[in-house]
């Protein structure tokens, strides 16, 4: 299937550039040093105001290694972004003011420099959300054949 080919290199692509702007758009926002994923912790963390338990940010974020996770969140700590505590026995991570500052820093960033070029393309909402639910779809045939080649 050439196509299935021809959409993994795009993906691969976006995958890189969206990497790369994460880091760079959250250096912009005034905090350089983040990896991607510490980018994507942060946001989790940020989504809804609520404490976040580290299962349930591996679960959105489709991340196995719970270890890697636990590292960002060090390092987010460490900024002064997000600050842990608990909830009963468990481990809970919440935004601090400066986490909740940097990620209107950054949203401003990406509205300047993003999602306006992206609007001057003429991409409507309906079909950005379309593509995602398709990627999202995809993502679970991904990680179901993943799951079948893991037991051979």
């Amino acid at each position: 299937m050439p196509s299935l080919s021809e959409f993994e290199f795009g993906l691969i692509m976006a995958s890189h550039a969206f990497q790369r702007w994460m880091v760079r758009c959250m250096t912009a926002a005034g905090v350089p040093g983040l990896s991607p994923l510490d980018v994507l912790v942060l946001f989790s963390v940020h989504h809804r105001t609520k404490p976040k338990r580290l299962a349930d940010i591996c679960l959105v974020l489709n991340v196995e290694d719970t270890h890697l996770v636990t590292y960002a969140i060090r390092k987010l700590d460490g900024a002064g972004l997000v600050k842990s505590g608990k909830s009963g026995k468990e481990k809970t991570v919440v935004l601090t003011d400066k986490g909740d500052e940097v990620c209107r820093k950054y949203r401003e960033v990406r509205e300047e420099l993003l999602v306006e070029t992206i609007k001057s393309l003429g991409l409507k909402a309906e079909t950005a959300s379309a593509l995602a639910k398709e990627l999202r779809v995809l993502s679970g045939h991904y990680d179901q054949a993943a799951r079948a080649a893991a037991s051979l």
